[in-house]
């Protein structure tokens, strides 16, 4: 995926409700930002790092930039817009660079399924072989030398895992993929200490039967992609 038009920088301020983030550009400017983020972003959004961000043509935002990248003090590069991560998987299951999801002839984006009225992010077909039902997390959080998912306790994020297992004990194939969005991270956990029950889930939904996959990724003010499997350590 690449970042057309190019990124522009500037010096992160402050990030704030939630949903907002004040920067200065190499001009002097003051912008704000939208943050494409409803997480903690703990790590992600410290005063004085470089906020690489995007903006909009769209004339009916109120916000029409809207924050990409953190690139932090230490040079580490941390991608703060979630959605990407379900563009970056899509672009690797199109493109077959996920050897454990590839062989299929049909994939579908935000189908609606489930008990829980859910949306999968990606869904995988093919005549000779059952579904295979994908759902995408954003991995950012950094502590301890070890990458974490979530950053906050996640109400959603256990419906999802609910739906998954119960995907595959219909007998589908069912996948919670960590898409890592940090250069720092090269293994990830559940973050216990954050959501014990979304970890107790992730263990439920592994022994019955949902595979769990974690890539990192390649990232830069250029553009993203999918890169190469790393270890994910649940117990």
């Amino acid at each position: 995926m690449q970042f057309e038009p190019a990124l522009k920088p500037a010096r992160l301020i402050q990030r704030y409700k939630r949903f907002l983030a004040d920067v200065i550009t190499p001009d002097g400017d003051a912008l704000t930002l939208h943050c494409p983020n409803t997480g903690a972003m703990t790590g992600c959004a410290t005063p004085g790092d470089t906020v690489w961000y995007s903006t909009s043509d769209n004339r009916k935002r109120r916000y029409p930039h809207s924050w990409e990248l953190t690139e932090t003090a230490s040079g580490q590069w941390i991608g703060v817009n979630t959605l990407r991560a379900n563009t970056l998987v899509g672009e690797a299951l199109r493109a077959g660079t996920i050897p454990e999801l590839a062989g299929y002839a049909q994939l579908r984006g935000e189908v609606r399924y489930g008990a829980e009225n859910s949306r999968i992010d990606w869904l995988l077909s093919a005549e000779d072989r059952a579904d295979c039902y994908i759902e995408v997390k954003s991995v950012t959080l950094l502590q301890h030398q070890s990458g974490y998912f979530p950053d906050a306790v996640t109400l959603r994020g256990q419906k999802h895992l609910r739906e998954l297992q119960a995907m595959a004990e219909r007998g589908y194939r069912a996948v919670l993929f960590f898409a890592v969005l940090h250069s720092g991270i090269d293994r990830v956990s559940p973050a216990r200490h954050i959501d014990p029950h979304y970890a107790d889930l992730v263990l439920q939904a592994q022994h019955y039967g949902v595979e769990v996959l974690c890539y990192g990724c390649q990232l830069s003010r250029h553009g993203m992609r999918v890169h190469s499997p790393l270890p994910i350590i649940i117990s």
